[in-house]
């Protein structure tokens, strides 16, 4: 059993004295090298339907990463996270808050689509953490935008919903993060664009502050 679900099963039991060893991360040694590791991974049931891997867009050297959850189809055909419609609503609120792909660095959780874009399964976000882990740690971003609550639970490690995730500053290994609605789900619930958008201005003074 993998430690993110030790922990999982560790909390619903009210159990928190335990420390838990953390994985390894990816022996990856840069992005470049990392993001081949990635695309010849078979840890996972998702490396028999997907078409390729999808490991980031946008600039390595950026202050700001972005967190999604798990490719869809388009993102799935191109290799790149966001490109479909909730790609298209992304860049949209970037903009709203003066930022272009070129000021963010985004990836997922899972670097494999799951069929039918059906929600991340526990054993394959444990699979995949380290790809990510790895990841933040070579980017080494001044902040953290988490989109989705599966984003949000990998990075704080405790499996809260979102309404729980959202409003509060937390921290990944130092790293200063915040969670948001998911372009996806904002595309289904347009109401809550308007909240979607304080995260983002939220997010912005954040990276300024964090900057200085």
């Amino acid at each position: 059993m993998s430690d993110t679900l030790n922990r999982y099963y560790l909390q619903a039991m009210g159990i928190d004295l335990w420390v838990l060893r953390k994985p390894n991360p990816s022996g990856g040694q840069d992005l470049s090298a990392l993001a081949q590791e990635v695309a010849a991974c078979n840890r996972c049931a998702l490396h028999k339907t997907r078409t390729q891997t999808v490991f980031f867009r946008g600039s390595p050297q950026a202050k700001l990463m972005i967190i999604g959850e798990a490719p869809g189809f388009y993102e799935d055909q191109q290799g790149q996270p966001f490109v479909g419609k909730a790609g298209s609503l992304l860049n949209q609120m970037l903009q709203s808050i003066e930022m272009v792909e070129e000021d963010v660095y985004i990836a997922n959780v899972l670097k494999c689509r799951p069929p039918n874009n059906r929600d991340p399964q526990a054993d394959e976000i444990a699979q995949c953490s380290s790809y990510l882990a790895r990841q933040i740690e070579l980017v080494q971003p001044h902040l953290i935008l988490a989109l989705g609550r599966f984003a949000g639970q990998f990075l704080l490690n405790k499996p809260l919903p979102l309404k729980q995730l959202r409003n509060t500053l937390h921290h990944y290994h130092n790293i200063p993060f915040i969670v948001s609605y998911h372009p996806a789900y904002l595309l289904r619930n347009p109401a809550d664009k308007k909240k979607a958008y304080f995260d983002l201005v939220t997010a912005k003074k954040l990276l300024i502050e964090n900057s200085c």
